[in-house]
């Protein structure tokens, strides 16, 4: 797949523009819950419009049914990636990919495992989830690959481990991405470097973007270091 996303981790959709206008190349973006509520389906067909590859990051996790008519909505925006809540079960995801699938062929469904902010401590005592992280993501994945999904969001420490339980045409699409060892809100985060060694399909990167003084540099930083880690591990 080889996607570096641009986390548009802004308020509005004027935000979302001014700060692509200041990027010289035209990012693949992910929109996440906090700008597609305020802003709609209306703003990412406008980016789908002008030519920007998005993902839609909405963790769509309801009762079946309600599952199925959210993603064939969905389906109809022309976004090239979506994702499910895993802990929706088998059923859900199983009938929102139906419900994808009544609009198009073209639009990747994945689903989402454990979040970056997850750690054990959290999974055993909040979550009540046993087995560990490790275990927990990979129990999530092998359910998403039951249903049909193309792949899960997971972290760099769990990316190999899919892999070689289900196949490297299973994709793994890896948020929490930096250059150093800066991990704001999220615990499990990883180098460009790391995630391809680890045979990821896809990362996401914002506030290292989103944040710098200069996002052009900051965006072609990363891309070029993405890149070159993938054409070497090809």
């Amino acid at each position: 797949m080889n996607r570096l996303y641009l986390a548009l981790d802004v308020e509005t959709g004027a935000d979302a523009f001014r700060l692509l206008e200041r990027i010289e190349q035209k990012p693949a973006v992910k929109v996440g819950m906090e700008l597609f509520y305020r802003e709609g389906g209306q703003f990412v067909e406008r980016l789908v419009g002008e030519g920007y590859p998005v993902f839609l990051d909405v963790k769509v996790h309801d009762i079946p049914e309600t599952a199925r008519r959210t993603l064939r909505q969905i389906g109809r925006l022309g976004v090239e990636l979506t994702n499910v809540h895993t802990l929706g079960g088998e059923t859900m995801m199983r009938y929102a990919l139906d419900g994808l699938r009544d609009v198009t062929d073209t639009t990747k469904l994945i689903g989402v495992t454990q979040l970056t902010s997850t750690d054990e401590r959290m999974l055993a005592d909040e979550l009540h989830i046993s087995g560990g992280l490790e275990q927990a993501v990979l129990r999530q994945a092998a359910m998403a690959h039951r249903a049909g999904l193309d792949g899960v969001v997971a972290s760099v420490h769990e990316s190999r481990a899919i892999h070689q339980a289900l196949g490297s045409s299973f994709l793994t699409v890896t948020p929490g991405i930096r250059m150093s060892e800066t991990a704001d809100d999220q615990v499990r985060v990883a180098t460009p470097q790391a995630a391809r060694d680890a045979g990821v399909s896809a990362i996401v990167v914002g506030r290292p973007i989103t944040r710098s003084v200069d996002p052009n540099a900051a965006y072609t930083h990363y891309l070029e270091e993405w890149s070159r880690t993938y054409e070497t591990n090809r």
